[in-house]
């Protein structure tokens, strides 16, 4: 690791000159090239500690990524050689982790968002002075609150499937896990609403506005109906119903900012995670309203 880091960073130019050499089947070139980006592999696998694998493995992963994107790089398609890299880089470590052992596998696509919210926990801490909560890591990482939580259960130590919870269960991680490519951030939105206390927004529309949402996105539980399915029961076409659930979205958008703005100074923490529910809402409609 040490030597590593003595290991000079090659300038633009020089990463030009040493890709036409590799191109050419210069080895010491491809050598040289490797050796000066090793330390980006370094600091990548740092990232992605603790979730399985020691950091030398973590390391070797990532070795292979920055090989291929050694052999991949083309300087006069733009970009640095790192930028290039890192994906590689990441993509290498990613799969590593996702096939790692018999224990749970770590889907790849959640490795990239369990770090983020590792890297948000330590800088919320360091500013806070405190650990922070999740609806303050759902905010600044732009999620709902409810997959922190997730996150944070699949990000522990790897462990059986089958291993009970505590001595006291007969319920098993694996129970508790799920199956990731099931779920969805919005597919019980219900839920969602009475967590983040707007279903009184939706309250304030028009009864005939109101049940269309209702209707469309399954607000009382039962399952969401289609634009066709609204529109036979409300007699109109399913444009209608469109042009009738775009508007509604406006005015509960209007009534949720109005609702921000009413907030004191002193509620300043309550007004941020109030943003981040908006916020959630409005991703959800714009997913489901074309």
């Amino acid at each position: 690791m040490q030597s590593i880091s003595k290991t000079p960073l090659l300038t633009i130019e020089e990463e030009v000159e040493l890709a036409n050499k590799i191109k050419k089947g210069d080895q010491k070139a491809r050598e040289k090239m490797i050796a000066s980006n090793l330390r980006l592999v370094v600091k990548i696998a740092r990232d992605y500690m603790n979730f399985g694998l020691p950091l030398m493995d973590l390391v070797s992963e990532g070795n292979i990524g920055l090989v291929k994107a050694v052999e991949r790089f083309d300087p006069y398609k733009g970009g640095k050689l790192s930028t290039y890299a890192s994906w590689w880089i990441k993509q290498s470590i990613k799969r590593a982790l996702a096939n790692h052992s018999k224990t749970i596998r770590v889907p790849v696509h959640l490795v990239d968002r369990i770090s983020k919210m590792r890297k948000i926990i330590k800088e919320l801490t360091d500013r806070f002075g405190r650990e922070p909560c999740d609806e303050e890591i759902g905010y600044a990482m732009e999620i709902p609150t409810h997959k922190i939580a997730h996150l944070k259960s699949i990000s522990a130590q790897p462990r059986s499937l089958d291993a009970p919870i505590n001595d006291d269960s007969d319920t098993s991680f694996g129970d508790l896990v799920g199956d990731e490519n099931q779920s969805s951030p919005f597919e019980n939105l219900d839920t969602k609403m009475q967590n983040m206390d707007i279903q009184s927004v939706v309250n304030q529309l028009d009864p005939r506005e109101a049940e269309i949402i209702k209707l469309r996105f399954g607000l009382d539980g039962s399952k969401a109906m289609t634009l066709e399915e609204v529109g036979e029961k409300f007699q109109v076409t399913r444009e209608r119903i469109r042009q009738l659930q775009n508007d509604s979205i406006r005015k509960m958008r209007n009534l949720l900012t109005e609702i921000n703005k009413q907030k004191s100074k002193e509620e300043l923490h309550e007004e941020l995670i109030e943003k981040k529910k908006m916020e959630v809402l409005q991703e959800f409609f714009q997913e489901n309203s074309i």
